[in-house]
């Protein structure tokens, strides 16, 4: 938790924001979900809004803020004698409360009563939408009947900047991020099954921090974006695509990409491909700044990616002409970064339209740009993600082929030798500052060709 004074003037600034909105303002915590039955629950996970308002990391908590009053209180229960045999002895709701600079308090049930009173009242109830199966029936039994955009933008407007301090735990979810990534590296030998890599690089984050931030991707298909199997086998000549984030205690994320070559070199071809998805991801960090729309960023990225296919033989054609007719789709069906913050896909639960684009943007049709979930205009604090790739997708291709979508600017004939490549990807975390843009963490892990090659070839000296 940060000082009591963070979540303070952050409820401060929300109310700010809201100024001539009337009516309260509901926040559900989390509560335990079981995984079979009620006392063997999923490993417990805070709603993020209110980890950014309240700061409380325990389950079954609320709270309302009166928008016209100012008047803050916070709902829960406290423990029973029951309870504390379980438990242990707890900290009281009203220390708690005062612990994140609310003076009420009062028990869970009343929170029922308190929204009834608004709704009888016809003040308007204020909440985000739900991202879990209890919100939503809370929600529903509250007699919420829609979340509050006014309220969303709110919170998004806020989010979407990151404060010093949120900045320091980034990078330190960055650090340990780029731990579990070196443990990976270290961990590839030809005939090791990869969900023996995946635990040890899962251990790094476990022991050091909260756990993963989102379900660790370690496969030889990367033409499959989340394939979360990991019985396979390592074997020579494959590319294994690692695709992993780091979650600290405080719950702020990191997420980073490598592909390495399972053999310690690059084939002459993988090396072609590989070099091709580096000058890009270094082209996008380089376009990365303040006043920049991420959106023309990924559209850069696409027409870089579309002039070495071309050098490839693999497409014909000027690329900037392929790249707004969406042919970069094909070998790069998703978008070249996302937000993050307390979520890998910072506040995305509150509409990803909402937080990743400006009012004046429209989500492309297009497949590729179509799904870039950040599109804004650059501000410094903002937090991406980094993360083009190409990937040969057999079933993507023979569709193309059939219904003719690429307008005659594919070289099939030569895209059937790729059938067996599979994906490649790097991701690095960004930071935007005044002046530009810095990537997250301590030393960048290898990333060109050259740098991944010499750092396995040391890794195999070493063991």
């Amino acid at each position: 938790m940060f000082p009591k004074e963070t979540y303070i003037r952050r409820r401060a600034a929300l109310r700010e924001k809201l100024k001539g909105e009337k009516g309260i303002v509901v926040f559900l915590g989390n509560v335990e979900a079981p995984a079979q039955y009620r006392d063997n629950c999923y490993k417990f996970r805070q709603d993020s809004c209110w980890l950014y308002y309240f700061g409380i990391d325990e389950p079954r908590w609320a709270a309302v803020l009166d928008l016209e009053s100012g008047r803050e209180t916070l709902y829960a229960d406290d423990v029973s004698i029951s309870d504390i045999i379980w438990m242990g002895p707890q900290p009281s709701v009203r220390s708690v409360a005062e612990s994140v600079g609310v003076a009420q308090s009062e028990p869970y049930c009343k929170l029922d009563w308190a929204v009834s009173q608004a709704l009888v009242q016809r003040r308007p109830v204020h909440t985000v939408p739900a991202s879990r199966y209890y919100q939503t029936l809370k929600l529903q039994s509250l007699g919420i009947e829609k979340p509050s955009e006014a309220l969303v933008r709110a919170i998004v407007s806020m989010r979407l900047v990151k404060e010093p301090e949120e900045i320091e735990l980034l990078d330190a979810a960055a650090r340990l991020g780029q731990k579990m990534h070196t443990v990976a590296r270290r961990g590839i030998r030809l005939g090791r099954r990869e969900q023996e890599i995946v635990g040890e690089m899962e251990g790094v984050t476990l022991s050091e921090g909260w756990g993963v931030s989102f379900a660790t991707i370690l496969t030889q298909h990367g033409e499959i974006f989340h394939n979360h199997g990991h019985g396979g086998l390592l074997e020579p000549g494959r590319l294994l695509v690692v695709d992993a984030g780091a979650e600290s205690n405080e719950h702020y994320a990191s997420d980073f990409t490598r592909t390495y070559p399972t053999s310690g070199r690059y084939t002459p071809r993988q090396r072609a491909v590989y070099q091709l998805v580096y000058d890009c991801h270094e082209l996008a960090f380089s376009l990365t700044r303040p006043g920049t729309a991420y959106r023309d960023v990924h559209l850069a990225v696409a027409e870089r990616m579309l002039l070495g296919l071309k050098d490839l033989g693999l497409v014909q054609g000027d690329p900037a002409e392929l790249a707004a007719a969406g042919i970069a789709g094909l070998f790069m069906p998703h978008g070249l970064g996302h937000n993050m913050g307390l979520d890998v896909h910072d506040m995305e639960d509150l509409g990803e339209d909402l937080v990743g684009y400006d009012p004046d943007q429209t989500r492309s049709p297009q497949l590729g740009l179509g799904s870039l979930r950040m599109a804004r205009r650059l501000v410094p604090g903002n937090v991406i993600t980094d993360e083009p790739g190409i990937y040969f997708i057999p079933a993507l291709i023979e569709q193309w082929k059939v219904e003719g979508k690429d307008k005659g600017c594919v070289n099939y004939g030569k895209l059937a030798e790729y059938y067996d490549f599979g994906g490649i990807r790097l991701e690095d975390d960004v930071l935007v500052t005044p002046d530009g843009a810095r990537r997250l963490g301590g030393e960048r892990l290898p990333a060109s060709p050259d740098e991944v090659e010499a750092a396995m070839a040391a890794d195999k000296e070493n063991k």
